[in-house]
């Protein structure tokens, strides 16, 4: 299989950028944990749920760099005195990203019955039309 080359390409200009972001989203290195939904709520509105058994509000923690959204857990050991003769949910560490187009902005995240939910909205693109003078020189 060939690499797709946006710069191959001579009537797609100034798309150098998105290159970089499907490699930088290719190398994110998800490994499947934890489990995760991405639905459309509305033309322009998304949602990410997380299934996140056992993790709080203060194991989390949610950023958003360089049009990245990345989601981080981590809990506290909390196995203080207990003996676990089947230990089958996970408690590892985790970090989860996502790269957002261009007016796409979180709009906010609640935690409910163990799954994270991350709104997501899209602004509407404006059209715009502009008519160039041409000179003479």
């Amino acid at each position: 299989m060939t690499k797709l080359a946006f710069g191959a390409y001579p009537y797609l200009l100034g798309f150098e950028q998105l290159e970089r972001l499907v490699e930088r989203t290719a190398k994110t290195g998800n490994d499947g944990y934890p489990p995760f939904n991405i639905e459309q709520s509305s033309t322009h509105s998304f949602r990410i749920t997380l299934a996140l058994a056992g993790f709080t509000q203060g194991d989390l923690s949610i950023t958003v760099e360089d049009r990245q959204l990345l989601i981080r857990g981590r809990q506290a050991d909390d196995t203080d005195g207990r003996v676990f003769l089947h230990r089958g949910i996970a408690t590892r560490q985790f970090q989860r990203s996502f790269v957002l187009a261009d007016g796409v902005e979180v709009s906010g995240a609640t935690m409910e019955n163990g799954l994270l939910h991350v709104d997501l909205h899209q602004a509407k693109p404006e059209t715009i039309v502009q008519t160039i003078k041409i000179t003479q020189k």
